[in-house]
């Protein structure tokens, strides 16, 4: 899977729906939990199921709220009984590989794979665990909530040691890993920054909550030129030598080298 964006929109906010899905984000995700308060969320959950039940689009899930909640309880129930086919189910605030069987038994795979947010420092130290289910192909790191689950400053340095562990994490058991969102919605230059920071760091996607990140986002991770045309390089001279360590531009190619190429172009031409 070569997604690289996803854009949250509220689940009370049915009228947004639509323009959320032509924002040209990658996947869409209809938020239950933290964009729906308390005296909301049971309208909120039967016009999101209904909008799903209706739309053609295939791109959209949603964000059910924690599982040990009865909120949560209330949407696994609900989607059980749907008769929904999903993308995905994200999973706000994964804790526990164990909430994720239980999961697993109540609801259909038609619902699609799982997607856990591991915002707290349980669900990191947990997160190999949680990475391991069957189900769960994608991911997403919770920045807010990590960094008041800690008490630290949301800022790069602060919450790189979960960037990091998540990130690896990820590759070990093929998850797609989505970084946090760009909480200033207004500063789309820090956010395009903030997200080649992040592909730096190996995190390939990211999440958003504002139409106008989307673009800002894509451009980030799209390979640049020089990234392109090196991947290229490197694949045509590995070819030529069938396969031996060859020098390219001073520098040695060999099988895990000509692995990053096959992912930029793989990467580029999705």
């Amino acid at each position: 899977m070569f997604y690289k964006s996803l854009l949250f929109v509220p689940g009370n906010r049915p009228e947004r729906f639509e323009k959320a899905c032509a924002s040209g984000a990658d996947l869409i995700c209809i938020d239950l939990e933290d964009a729906v308060g308390p005296s909301e969320k049971e309208k909120a959950r039967a016009e999101v199921l209904s909008w799903l039940s209706e739309t053609s689009h295939k791109n959209v899930g949603v964000r059910i709220n924690a599982f040990e909640t009865d909120y949560g309880q209330k949407d696994i129930t609900a989607l059980a009984q749907s008769k929904l086919s999903l993308p995905f189910v994200m999973i706000a605030k994964a804790t526990f590989a164990s909430d994720l069987e239980a999961m697993d038994k109540a609801l259909p795979e038609n619902l699609g794979v799982f997607f856990p947010l591991i915002e707290s420092a349980k669900g990191l130290m947990n997160c190999e665990k949680i990475f391991d289910h069957p189900r769960v192909k994608l991911a997403l790191f919770g920045g807010v909530d990590y960094a008041s689950d800690l008490n630290c400053e949301m800022e790069w340095e602060p919450l790189l040691f979960a960037r990091g562990k998540l990130a690896a994490s990820a590759v070990a058991h093929d998850v797609l890993l989505f970084d946090s969102p760009h909480i200033n919605v207004l500063d789309l230059d820090d956010c395009e920054t903030s997200t080649r920071k992040a592909k730096a760091l190996g995190i390939h996607a990211r999440s958003a909550i504002h139409p106008a990140q989307i673009e800002r986002i894509h451009s980030a991770l799209r390979p640049s030129d020089t990234e392109l045309d090196f991947a290229k390089r490197v694949l045509e001279a590995f070819e030529e030598s069938q396969g031996n360590v060859v020098l390219l531009d001073g520098k040695f190619v060999e099988e895990p080298v000509v692995k990053k190429a096959r992912r930029t172009v793989a990467f580029f031409e999705s």
